[in-house]
């Protein structure tokens, strides 16, 4: 059975695996679950300062990545998976997306330096531009580096108890009600006492109103889409 790959172009593979070599993404890693591949980009360039910018064209600030460079780069990696490139123009991340990629054999991620890539090579190879947050980095490598995290979280054998994957954030439409460990008091705060009444259906039941009550307060643009999905069903 084939891994689910990532293959990331970037001008600083020294970043990868970064934050993804520990906890449950570096434990998957180690036993084979996943593999990270990381191509750089500047071994691509054709002359020998190993230029990979320039300045645009029309003037203004910063320097754009050259295409030549970077669709060598691109054309030397043909691995499995869509080609995303991770730009705060793109489409809105969501979890959704990241449950299609998990899906995928894999995914190619390219990262941006500078003001970005030439538009050219992003319309000739019909690149996906996906964005993390509407905030800019100085690159496309942290995004990166969130999106296969969300993504090799959801593969099969990395989470011990899949359940918990089922209750969490946005895989419901609804943000995750709250949790609470031992203590029983707290600084004068208790535990809800329907936590501690063993009844599950009243539990479940709790958990679902704060699920919603918490969606309906912080992410009202999400809740309206909640209820739109549930309406067909309510009405069938």
């Amino acid at each position: 059975m084939s891994r689910w790959t990532a293959h990331v172009l970037t001008l600083f593979p020294a970043m990868f695996p970064g934050p993804l070599a520990h906890s449950l993404a570096g434990k998957a890693l180690q036993e084979g679950l996943w593999r990270l591949e990381t191509v750089d980009i500047r071994g691509f360039a054709r002359d020998k300062h190993r230029t990979v910018d320039d300045a645009p064209f029309g003037g203004g600030p910063g320097m754009v990545m050259r295409p030549d460079v970077v669709d060598a780069a691109i054309e030397a990696t043909p691995g499995p998976g869509p080609l995303l490139y991770l730009s705060p123009r793109g489409r809105p991340l969501d979890q959704g997306r990241i449950e299609a990629l998990a899906r995928e054999p894999g995914v190619r991620l390219l990262c941006g330096r500078f003001e970005g890539i030439d538009e050219r090579v992003v319309e000739a190879r019909a690149i996906e531009e996906v964005s993390i947050g509407d905030f800019v980095l100085s690159g496309g490598e942290p995004a990166a580096i969130a999106l296969i995290d969300a993504v090799v979280r959801l593969l099969p054998g990395v989470v011990g108890d899949s359940a918990a994957l089922v209750e969490e954030s946005f895989t419901r439409g609804l943000l995750e009600y709250p949790h609470y460990t031992r203590p029983q008091m707290w600084q004068g705060h208790a535990v809800p006492e329907v936590l501690l009444s063993g009844h599950h259906e009243e539990i479940r039941r709790w958990r679902q109103a704060q699920a919603e009550a918490a969606t309906r307060k912080r992410r009202p643009e999400l809740w309206q889409r909640y209820l739109a999905r549930q309406a067909p069903a309510r009405g069938s």
